[in-house]
Parts: structure tokens; C-alpha cells; sequence
């Protein structure tokens, strides 16, 4: 079976086409950025040959995936015959609110639903609908599945999910700890146990998705017992524009001095906070590190608070769930980041850590452990593959179907 994996943006669509029938082989992806504007830009890369891009303008989502349609199909570097080739299209959908606590076939009912979570995630949810709006318009009779990052986290304790508001805000506005990067954490959670052929119903985990944007979980026994994003992505984790966990009142202080606006305040800490706001350099830690390697003292502040955020969250998620048995690093950062694993983990050596420095050293991009053989707690490099998770879990929808 062939699955099309859409990752909608407000401005971008991401895409994957993989057919599960054949070892979930990736036949081709891409990605179309700035759609809207006249110069938008398609760059597809069919499986074995070079990417192609494309400049052109894209109205809407609508034009945008009827283009990525034609470069599936096209006679150089197509990969389908026939777009009908596609059997299930699944979505990313960023906020599924307390209505999803799993993927489900798109219908009428789970779009008024999804509608009715666009303000929980008002960057995101409206994007993704776009999307599935899209295909609904080119292939009315394709089914769709939506895979929610909110849906793993949905089995937190209400201890733990609810913040300390008066309970009526909860009642009437499901103000909450949701969390997200849900597909991420229980991936490679379940690939890292897999590897150590231990089970993962019997662990004590953390997952640390690290990226632009970034997120912990703690993994309990299998299931999500608490996560850093919270009722929207800003929470948590410092990240490349967010500006994590920040007191409230400094918030409501600075609309007052400044003079904020509500979406010059949504502005300030979604976009120009994080590490590009800390380090004044970039939102890239590619940048940020070349730059405090050649002693940009601003850059170096912003790599050692990035590092202590990390470390922070392990050490009370490791207390939260009364021990820790693994530590994973995924993500762009958490992946290739060979400076900012090693200093997330020095200092936790208490916790039964034996990190292998010189294995950290050589780890880009790759499922690899970085403890000694002794060592308590293990600590492994795990990648991400959100789009396969995606399309797994299209699968398993249509089916029940």
C-alpha cells in the first residue's frame, strides 16, 4: 500500500509517499515553501536520483498539493503512474485536544471536531485542515487519516496534565498540559527498547525530542506520564524561537512596558525569543555554536541555558517517575548534536550515568548507545521518523476501517 504522508504548515507542505508493501520504502519527498506568494518553491526528490526544484506561483494548498500530485506523476522524475496509486493520504495534525487520544479516519464529524481545537493551536490546526480541505478537493474518494502529536500524551494523570488555575477554566476552556511531538516520543521510545530487547512496558524513560522546536516526555511504562510542551508548543524547553517556560507575570510586565499587543505578546515569545533572541545570531545552533566557538559570549550563554533546560527537565522527570532506566536523544539536535548532548549530561553522573565521551564524538545521525557497559541508566542517540509513524498508523486506520 501505497500512503502519501501530508505535513501541512501555513505557508509550507511537507511530504513523504512510501509504500508500505515494500519494506516502507520512501519512493519520493519534498517540500513546497511559501505557498501564497508567487515565487513559491517545490523541491521533490524522487528514491536514487537528485532533487528537482521547481519556482512557480501556488496560491493555496489546494494548488500547492496538485502540484506535488503532478511532480509524483511526472515522466522524468515521477514515481506513480496514476495519482489513484495512492491508497490512504495521513495528515500531522498538531492539536487533537481531549477528543483524540489516537489516529482516526478523517470525516465530517472529526473535522468539526478538529475545527472546534483550532484555537488550542491557532499556528498549526488551521493549516493542517487546509491540507485535508486540499484533498478532498483533488480526491474526493481517497480516505484520510489524521495521526495527532497530542494523542500519546493523552494518557498523563490529571495531576500532572492540569495547571494551577481555578478548576472552572479547565471546565470551560480545557486549559491543560496537551503537550506534542507525541508520534517522535513514542517512536523512538519503542525503537530504542526494540534495540535493547528490553520491554518497553517495564521501563522508565525520557525522551528527548530536540530541535527548532523541542519537547521531553516522560515514559512510564510504556505510556506518556508527562511532557514539557504544555497547552500550546511555547512551553517547556528554550528553542530556537520559543521561549519556553517563562513567569507569568513577566509576560503581563512587559505587555504593560512595551505596550504589547496580544499578537505583538503571541509574536514576542513564539518568534523572536529562544536562542535567537538570547544569542542575537541565529535560531540555528549550527550558528550558534560556530559563533561561541569564536567567543561570542551572548551565544555561549544561550548554548549553556539551552544545556541546563535539558538537564533540568531529566533530573525532575528521573524523580517524577521514581528513577530513570533511559535517556534518548533524537531530533535534528538531538541526533547530531554531539557539544549539546555531552553537556545536557555532564553533571548527571549521580543518576548512574557513565557517558562515553568518545562514542558521543563520532555519533551523527545514527541509533547508537553512548553509555559504557556499566553504566546504570543507558543513554542512547535514536532517530525520528514522524512520517513512517504517520503513515504506520494509516494503515492500521483504513484497516479497522
Amino acid at each position: 500500500m501505497k500512503v502519501l504522508v501530508l505535513n501541512c504548515g501555513s505557508s509550507s507542505i511537507k511530504y513523504q509517499l512510501i509504500n508500505m508493501a515494500e519494506n516502507n520504502d520512501v519512493l519520493a519527498k519534498g517540500l513546497l515553501e511559501r505557498v501564497g506568494n508567487d515565487n513559491s518553491e517545490l523541491t521533490h526528490q524522487p528514491k536514487g536520483k537528485e532533487k528537482v526544484k521547481t519556482v512557480q506561483p501556488v496560491k493555496d494548498h489546494t494548488v500547492g498539493i496538485n502540484l506535488i500530485l503532478d511532480a509524483l506523476m511526472h515522466p522524468e522524475h515521477g514515481v506513480l503512474k496514476d495519482k489513484y496509486e495512492i491508497d490512504v493520504v495521513g495528515h500531522r495534525v498538531v492539536h487533537g485536544g481531549e477528543k483524540f487520544s489516537g489516529s482516526v479516519l478523517i470525516t465530517q464529524e472529526v473535522i468539526d471536531n478538529m475545527e472546534a481545537c483550532s484555537d488550542l493551536a491557532p499556528l498549526h490546526n488551521p493549516a493542517n485542515l487546509k491540507g485535508i480541505y486540499a484533498i478532498q478537493n483533488l480526491l474526493p474518494d481517497l480516505k484520510q487519516c489524521g495521526v495527532f502529536d497530542t494523542a500519546f500524551h493523552q494518557t498523563m494523570p490529571e495531576h500532572v496534565y492540569l495547571y494551577g488555575l481555578p478548576y472552572s477554566m479547565y471546565e470551560k476552556h480545557k486549559i491543560r498540559r496537551y503537550g506534542f511531538h507525541g508520534t517522535s516520543h513514542g517512536f523512538v521510545a519503542q525503537k530504542a527498547c526494540n534495540i535493547l530487547d528490553v520491554d518497553m512496558e517495564k521501563m522508565k524513560i525520557i525522551t528527548c525530542h530536540l530541535g527548532n522546536g523541542a519537547s521531553i516526555a516522560a515514559i512510564k511504562n510504556g505510556k506518556s506520564y508527562d511532557t514539557s510542551m504544555g497547552l500550546t508548543p511555547v512551553e517547556g524547553l528554550i528553542m530556537g524561537t520559543r521561549c519556553g517556560d517563562l513567569d507569568n507575570g513577566a509576560l503581563l510586565f512587559l505587555m504593560q512596558k512595551e505596550n504589547l499587543s496580544l499578537p505583538k505578546a503571541n509574536d514576542l515569545i513564539n518568534k523572536q525569543s529562544g536562542m535567537v533572541g538570547l544569542s542575537e545570531v541565529s535560531s540555528d545552533m549550527r550558528d550558534i555554536m560556530q559563533a561561541a566557538d569564536n567567543g561570542n559570549k551572548r551565544a555561549r550563554l544561550a548554548l549553556d541555558m539551552y544545556n541546563y533546560r535539558v538537564k533540568k527537565y531529566i533530573g525532575s522527570y528521573a524523580a517524577a517517575m521514581g528513577g530513570v532506566d533511559l535517556i534518548i536523544f533524537t531530533g535534528g539536535i538531538g541526533e547530531n548534536g554531539v557539544q549539546t548532548r555531552q553537556g545536557v549530561m555532564e553533571g548527571l553522573e549521580f543518576l548512574g550515568i557513565d557517558f562515553d565521551t568518545e562514542v558521543n564524538q563520532t555519533t551523527c545521525g545514527v541509533d547508537m548507545l553512548l553509555t559504557r557497559e556499566n553504566s546504570k541508566v543507558k543513554v542512547m542517540a535514536i532517530t525520528t521518523n514522524e512520517e513512517l509513524v504517520i503513515a504506520i498508523e494509516s494503515i492500521k486506520v483504513i484497516n479497522k476501517a
